[in-house]
C-alpha cells in the first residue's frame, strides 16, 4: 500500500471561516491594499466595513443563513466583495461559469434554489441580466449588476449601488453578529461540476476545509503580506476563487482581478502593476514565452507561479525561471470534490518532478491508487487516485446516490483521475477516466454535449471524442449519425451548437457517419470512432 506523505500546514484554528478571516486580515494587514481594480482600491482595513455593507443589504433582501446566491460575471474587485458579503450573511455562494450561455446559468439556478444572482450588465458582447430576465420572472429571481447594462430597466434588476442603499434597514452590528456565527462546518459554496453522465452537480464544500487547504498552498508556494497576486484563473474555479482571492486573504497579498487573458494585457500589467504572483495553466506560460514582447519587456516584479496538474516539459519550468523570471514554479493538483486541493509540490523541488508530478498530499490528506476492484496499488502501479481527507466535499447537493458513488464506505473520494504514486508519494496524472478531456483549461464531459446533440431533430446518435489541438490542448470531434431522409452539415450543426452550449463545449469538428460501432451491450465504443474515423 502506497500512500502521498503530508506536507504541514501552518494551521490557525481560531480562523474557520471566510468572515472571522477577514475580520482578522483587517487587523494583521491594516493599510495594505487587499482589492485593487481599476479605480476601485480597497484596503484590508476597509474591507470588513465593505462587505459588511453587501452582508447588511442582503439581510434587508430577506436572505437568511443557508440561503443560496449565485455570481455570473467575469473576475472583479465587487464579484470579491459580493461573495464576502453574502458570506457574511451566511449564505452559500454559487459561481457560475461566465462562458455558459442563459439556458445552463438558468438551469444552475434552478437546481441550486438561488433567490438572487449577482451579474454583470455587458460581458463578452452579452447582457446577462436580460438573458436572465427572459427565463425568471421578478418573483422567481432578483439580479443585481456589478457593471452598468444598456438597454431598458428591468423589473427583476437593480444596479449595485442601488442595492447597497438597503444596508441601511439593518444595522453593522446585527450584521457583523451573523458573520461571527458562521463557522468552518458551514457551507461555504455550491459550485457546478460536471460527472461523465448527466447534468453538472453540485459540490457542497465547508468554510473550515477551505481555509486549512488554502493555509497550505500560501505557506508552500510563499505567498506573503504585499504580494501582488493577478488573478486570471476564473473566480467561478476553484484556480481562481480558493488558490486566488481567498489565498491573498489569508497571506495579506493584493488581489489584482483580470476579467479574461489577454496576453498584451497581461504583460502591460506585470510591469505596470508590479505583478509579483501570476499562477495559471501550462497554456498561459506558453502564450508569454511566445509573446514579441519577451524580449523588451519589464517582468521583473515577478516571483511566484503555480500551474496545474497537467504534466510539462522540464525546458517549460525552465524557461518559466529563465525567460520570464519566477523564482518560484511549482505544480498542484486538486479538484472541485475536494475544495480544488489535494497535493502540491514544494518549492526546493527539481525541475523534472515539478513538471512530471503534482507534488505529495497535503497535511490531513491521503492520496491512494486504487485497482477497478479497490484495491490500493504499490507505487508505480497506475489506477484510479482516491482521496480521503477534512476538505472532501459534504456531498452533491440533493444527489445522494451520485455522493455514494463518489464517495466509498471508507470516505475515499474516488476522483475518475487515473495516475500513480511514487515511492515518495509524488503523484504522477497519467489519464482520465471515462471521456473528460479539457479544452483550454475548461473540462469538457462528451455525455453533456451528447445530451445537448440529441435535442437536434435530425442527429438519430452522436458520440463525442476530445481530439488533440495545437492551441487548446484537446476539442470536440462530434460523430454523429442521421435519422432516415435527414440531412445536416458540419458548419450547420456547429452553428446550431454555439446557440445552446459555451463555446468551449461546441465541436470544432463534425463527422456525420453511416453507424456506430458498438460492443456486446449495445453501447458505443468511441475508440473504434478514432481508429476508423479519425
Amino acid at each position: 500500500m502506497t500512500t502521498s506523505k503530508p506536507i504541514a500546514p501552518d494551521a490557525n484554528t481560531l480562523i474557520d471561516s471566510i468572515p472571522r478571516l477577514v475580520f482578522a486580515a483587517a487587523q494583521r494587514h491594516g493599510e495594505l491594499a487587499a482589492i485593487e481594480d481599476g479605480e476601485l482600491i480597497i484596503s484590508y482595513k476597509e474591507l470588513p466595513s465593505l462587505s459588511l455593507a453587501v452582508c447588511r443589504a442582503l439581510m434587508a433582501s430577506g436572505i437568511k443563513p443557508g440561503d443560496r446566491i449565485a455570481i455570473w460575471g467575469a473576475n472583479s474587485g465587487l464579484w470579491v466583495l459580493a461573495a464576502i458579503g453574502l458570506q457574511m450573511a451566511g449564505a452559500v455562494l454559487v459561481p457560475i461559469n461566465t462562458r455558459m450561455k442563459a439556458v445552463e446559468a438558468a438551469d444552475i439556478i434552478n437546481r441550486s434554489g438561488a433567490k438572487l444572482v449577482f451579474s454583470v450588465g455587458d460581458f463578452l458582447k452579452s447582457d446577462y441580466p436580460a438573458d436572465l430576465a427572459k427565463l425568471f420572472t421578478p418573483d422567481q429571481l432578483s439580479i443585481v449588476t456589478l457593471t452598468p447594462r444598456k438597454g431598458a430597466p428591468l423589473d427583476s434588476c437593480c444596479d449595485w449601488d442601488t442595492f447597497l442603499t438597503r444596508k441601511e434597514e439593518v444595522s453593522e452590528a446585527s450584521a457583523r453578529e451573523i458573520a461571527m456565527t458562521i463557522t468552518g462546518d458551514d457551507l461555504s459554496d455550491l459550485m457546478f461540476t460536471s460527472g461523465t453522465t448527466g447534468k453538472p452537480k453540485g459540490v457542497m464544500s465547508r468554510h473550515g476545509g477551505m481555509i486549512r487547504a488554502f493555509s497550505v498552498y500560501v505557506k508552500t508556494i510563499g505567498l506573503i503580506p504585499g504580494d501582488r497576486y493577478l488573478v486570471v484563473n476564473p473566480f467561478f474555479h476553484s484556480f481562481g476563487y480558493k488558490a486566488g482571492w481567498v489565498s491573498c486573504l489569508l497571506a495579506g497579498a493584493t488581489i489584482l482581478p483580470q476579467a479574461v487573458f489577454d496576453a498584451d494585457e497581461v504583460f502591460a500589467r506585470i510591469n505596470k502593476d508590479k505583478i509579483t504572483v501570476l499562477p495559471g495553466p501550462p497554456t498561459l506560460y506558453l502564450s508569454l514565452l511566445a509573446h514579441p514582447s519577451l524580449e523588451t519587456a519589464d517582468l521583473s516584479s515577478l516571483r511566484v507561479a503555480v500551474t496545474g496538474a497537467a504534466t510539462i516539459p522540464p525546458v517549460l519550468i525552465e524557461r518559466m525561471r529563465s525567460q520570464l523570471g519566477f523564482e518560484v514554479v511549482t505544480t498542484a493538483y486538486g479538484l472541485t470534490e475536494c475544495g480544488g486541493l489535494a497535493s502540491i509540490c514544494d518549492i526546493d523541488t527539481d525541475n523534472e518532478t515539478i513538471a512530471s508530478t503534482s507534488g505529495r498530499a497535503i497535511e490531513g490528506t491521503e492520496i491512494s491508487i486504487m485497482s477497478a476492484q479497490g484495491k490500493i496499488l504499490a507505487a508505480g502501479e497506475t489506477g484510479e487516485i482516491c482521496i480521503r481527507g477534512f476538505h472532501v466535499m459534504k456531498g452533491y447537493f440533493e444527489q445522494p446516490e451520485a455522493t455514494a458513488e463518489a464517495i466509498d464506505n471508507e470516505q475515499w473520494l474516488h476522483t475518475g483521475d487515473v495516475g500513480h504514486l511514487d515511492e515518495n508519494g509524488y503523484l504522477s496524472i497519467t489519464d482520465r477516466l471515462k471521456d473528460m478531456y479539457i479544452s483550454g483549461g475548461f473540462n469538457c464531459y462528451p455525455a453533456e454535449i451528447e445530451a445537448v446533440l440529441t435535442e437536434h431533430t435530425a442527429i438519430a446518435q452522436s458520440a463525442v471524442v476530445g481530439i488533440e489541438d495545437e492551441r487548446m490542448g484537446e476539442v470536440g470531434c462530434a460523430f454523429i449519425t442521421l435519422k432516415s431522409g435527414q440531412l445536416l452539415n458540419e458548419s450547420t450543426l456547429i452553428s446550431w451548437c454555439r446557440e445552446r452550449m459555451a463555446n468551449y463545449r461546441v465541436p470544432k469538428q463534425v463527422k456525420i457517419i453511416n453507424e456506430m460501432p458498438v460492443n456486446a451491450s449495445n453501447k458505443i465504443v468511441k475508440a473504434d470512432l478514432i481508429k476508423h474515423f479519425l
